[in-house]
């Protein structure tokens, strides 16, 4: 889970980041651009209205299978009557509801998933709706560049070392004049040793599994696994220079590879670029 803040018509607006797009927008933050003192005030008198409540509810049942239809029809049958209000907390305690969190700590506040968030912003002003849209797309446009260019540019760096590695098999595998069929089946024959290294197949496993799929076993790694890969590269060809055999770098590497990935998988300079 990550935050990230944008700023709509000069109000900044965090936001709780989540793989896929179950994305949560504070509440709290917007409110403040209707009244800044009295922000649990205004998200009680928008959860109290009966669009409000039909909206959330459509939500639920599309998307929480646990939601508890018996209390919201009566929260539903109550909701835009004089003097009915309903806080964050209720609804979610009533309901089981999973739209709205009221929340304390470091992200605390009332947020909703971006869908019922950009209903709240309707209820503020249709202006502050579509700027709110606009900067969230804008937000998301940015982090889903900043992540294809993190597992590019690693993918690359594994296509560099690549180089490195091929060389040293050039020079203290292959045989002089080999043609160029046999040469190819050799260096096939390493990078799986690579291969089942990290990810414990060899390409033609993975592609026997995943004929569907464009690409190879590599292009599907995660960035751990490309910076690995890349250290893996290095050290082999190093081993190849040694006249280590292959069966005993495959161990060597095997050992290398699981030492690295136990190291980086909680390493936040690699979670950055995820």
């Amino acid at each position: 889970m990550k935050s990230s803040k944008i700023i709509v018509q000069g109000s900044q607006i965090s936001i709780i980041l989540h793989k896929g797009d179950d994305d949560f927008i504070s509440l709290t933050d917007m409110a403040k651009f209707k009244d800044r003192e009295t922000t649990g005030i205004v998200i009680a008198h928008w959860l109290s209205t009966k669009y409000t409540i039909q909206f959330i509810g459509a939500w639920e049942k599309l998307h929480n299978p646990n939601f508890n239809y018996g209390e919201f029809a009566i929260i539903k049958s109550q909701a835009g009557l004089n003097n009915y209000k309903i806080s964050v907390k209720e609804w979610v305690q009533k309901t089981n509801a999973v739209g709205l969190r009221a929340t304390t700590g470091r992200y605390g506040g009332t947020y909703a998933h971006k869908d019922i968030a950009f209903e709240f912003g309707m209820w503020i002003s249709p202006e502050f709706k579509i700027y709110l849209i606009k900067e969230f797309q804008r937000l998301k446009n940015e982090e889903s560049e900043r992540l294809r260019l993190g597992w590019d540019v690693k993918r690359a760096l594994t296509k560099i070392n690549y180089r490195i590695h091929t060389d040293a098999i050039k020079k203290h595998i292959i045989p002089s004049q080999v043609l160029k069929q046999q040469a190819d089946i050799i260096y096939a024959n390493e990078a799986d040793v690579l291969n089942m290294a990290l990810f414990g197949k060899t390409a033609k496993a993975w592609r026997d599994k995943n004929s569907a799929k464009d690409g190879n076993i590599r292009d599907y790694a995660d960035v751990t696994q490309l910076v690995v890969l890349a250290n893996l590269e290095g050290i082999n060809a190093e081993l190849i220079k040694q006249e280590i055999p292959q069966s005993e770098r495959l161990v060597q590497l095997n050992q290398t590879a699981i030492s690295q990935m136990k190291s980086l998988i909680d390493n936040p300079s690699i979670k950055k670029l995820k």
